[in-house]
């Protein structure tokens, strides 16, 4: 897998550069690391880099570097993939805009780093957010990477970070973490999008993208309009991924997002060669091959079935990687070793997925578009189809909704609503403790962005990145690849209003009917959706007595995060306490997990 490490420090100061020289002399001594980049104050290391795919873009003049992916934004319909070199122009540009020329030329998966004579070191994370970036400082010279337990494992003069519980609490509540701060003291997020400056004593951030200023410049095209600029950009984000591999397994679930992923990727457009997986259980909602079935025929692609593995260990979480936060492992449980061998036995270097679909194209059951619509254009005979249309949406009645239309004008739109309001195990003293703490989510947020309260909860997902690497296989598991995340169609859909996304009432309304002469008419049309819950009850239902074990005699009980007795009733065995709980349950089973990878205490950087 890709990764890098960065070290960013003032040249002039001889002890840093002294300690800079010691971190990067133990990297490079490591095989299979790379330098990108050696200049005085700033030193680049990669490993894992492949052409065309993952590598090293130098500014000219040992100015700077860009490490991942980089695709030009005026080369997006150009068939075939392009290779990126940087002029003395377009160098100049960058330092002097510190990053916008940047995030508005270019697009991919990245994260820059350049030096400025008159300020030092800037880092720049690309929007998407694709490629983790983190920082943290050890004696004077900042730590700039994409997965930790490359830094722990490599300099070993680097202390052990220690546990933020309020960054646990926080986690626990909000599922992922938006800001800044993470799970562990004194390793921060570099934000998607965002420029930091780093300097011996501290680190100077501001947002060069701003997912919340893309939102309010809307956009409100005619329907055919709309659709044929999602169309246009979908297809070409997926076909310039699709070209740096030549061998790409695609994970086709039978919904609508993998669907029209697939339907990018035909051979007439991409010379790469796609092999379709669908996972599937038993259970009412576990199964879509007969759809999965539909759109390979249709693309003419072969399709392997496998079936989720329902005889998984949980003890397998206990080895997950040392990372800034806990992951999201459920979906991983088996998912990751077939994905890992089936990737391996046909070549496949990629695995391309319709992740991203849910927040992009709009697919939540609710009365937001009506109110979306009044705020932006105010009452009149448009509203009274807006109304009707977010009644289907939400399944309610039409007075309902425009009853909650009013009310979410009204009322400022609020990124906390509903925090914690589904968690049924959480002691009640970490809930009234950190609700309220916005540093854990994206600063865009905070204080209130004036955005209409659909587009807010849209932009407010789109924020948060989806995981890259596996935290479970690492190095054995396919490149992690969801063409849907990018940067150009991530600002196409925030400019669109969530009305026009779900005109007619349905989730994904605009991007069906965009693809309708794309993909099968069944799938284009269905309204149930797919998922695993009957599988990861099974798999928590068969682990029962190690979920115990390590909830039970855990830490979050410990520290009153998780209410003991309301954890023992969830695992008590009885089938109906069970399934109300087993999602909760579950991640609580990653979030100990995690904790049982770091020491109780640590010294190291929580001053």
């Amino acid at each position: 897998m890709f990764r890098y490490i960065a070290l960013l420090w003032d040249h002039t100061i001889e002890r840093h550069a002294a300690v800079a020289k010691r971190l990067g002399d133990g990297l490079e001594a490591r095989p299979g690391w790379q330098a990108a980049l050696l200049a005085p104050g700033l030193k680049v290391f990669t490993a894992g880099a492949r052409q065309g795919i993952n590598g090293s873009y130098p500014l000219p003049a040992q100015g700077g570097v860009v490490v991942g992916k980089l695709f030009r934004r005026r080369d997006i319909d150009t068939t075939g993939s392009t290779d990126v070199e940087f002029t003395l122009k377009e160098a100049d540009r960058l330092r002097r805009t510190r990053g916008r020329s940047l995030i508005e030329g270019f697009w991919g998966r990245y994260v820059a780093f350049f030096r400025d004579a008159a300020n030092g070191s800037f880092v720049i994370r690309d929007p998407s957010g694709t490629l983790p970036c983190y920082r943290m400082q050890h004696e004077g010279v900042w730590i700039v990477f994409s997965w930790l337990d490359d830094v722990l494992s490599a300099m070993p003069c680097v202390r052990t970070p220690a546990i933020n519980w309020e960054g646990i609490e926080a986690h626990i509540l909000l599922g992922l973490l938006g800001g800044r701060e993470t799970a562990l003291c004194g390793v921060w997020q570099v934000l998607p999008g965002e420029c930091t400056l780093l300097s011996p004593t501290g680190a100077s951030c501001a947002l060069a993208w701003n997912a919340v200023a893309i939102a309010r410049a809307a956009e409100d095209p005619p329907p055919t309009e709309a659709a044929r600029r999602l169309r246009h950009t979908v297809r070409a984000c997926a076909q310039a991924w699709a070209n740096c591999y030549d061998r790409i397994l695609l994970r086709l679930s039978g919904g609508v997002d993998s669907a029209i992923l697939l339907s990018c990727l035909d051979r007439g457009v991409t010379s790469a060669e796609v092999v379709c997986l669908n996972y599937h259980s038993a259970g009412s909602d576990s199964d879509e091959r007969a759809y999965a079935r539909l759109a390979a025929v249709r693309a003419g692609r072969t399709l392997i079935e496998r079936e989720r593995d329902d005889g998984f260990r949980l003890e397998a979480l206990i080895d997950v990687a040392r990372t800034p936060t806990p992951g999201h492992y459920v979906g991983r449980m088996g998912a990751s070793r077939m994905d890992a061998e089936l990737a391996a036995a046909h070549g496949a270097s990629a695995m391309f997925t319709g992740g991203g679909g849910d927040q992009l194209f709009f697919e939540l059951r609710c009365t937001w578009p009506a109110a979306d619509y009044l705020k932006n254009r105010g009452p009149g005979i448009g509203f009274a189809a807006a109304a009707m249309d977010a009644a289907r949406l939400g399944r309610v009645s039409v007075w309902h909704a425009i009853r909650s239309a009013v009310a979410d004008c009204i009322r400022p739109p609020d990124p906390w609503q509903g925090i914690g309001g589904h968690l049924r195990l959480v002691g009640v003293a970490a809930l009234q403790t950190s609700c309220r703490r916005e540093r854990f989510i994206h600063p865009a947020l905070v204080p209130n962005p004036d955005l209409p309260v659909g587009k807010l909860h849209q932009t407010q997902d789109l924020t948060l990145p989806f995981e890259y690497y596996d935290p479970c296989l690492q190095d054995a598991a396919p490149e992690l690849v969801n063409p849907l995340l990018s940067q150009p169609l991530i600002e196409l859909c925030l400019r669109l209003p969530t009305y026009s996304l779900t005109r007619g009432g349905r989730g994904r309304a605009l991007a069906r009917d965009a693809f309708a002469a794309d993909i099968p008419h069944e799938i284009a049309c269905r309204r149930s959706k797919g998922g695993m819950d009957e599988h990861v009850a099974l798999v928590l239902a068969r682990n029962l007595t190690f979920a115990k074990s390590l909830l039970l005699d855990g830490r979050l009980v410990e520290r009153g995060i998780l209410d003991r007795k309301k954890v023992e009733a969830a695992l008590s065995g009885s089938p109906a306490a069970l399934s109300a709980y087993v999602g909760e349950v579950l991640n609580c089973i990653g979030v100990e997990a995690w904790l049982n990878r770091w020491p109780a205490t640590s010294p190291a950087l929580a001053a």
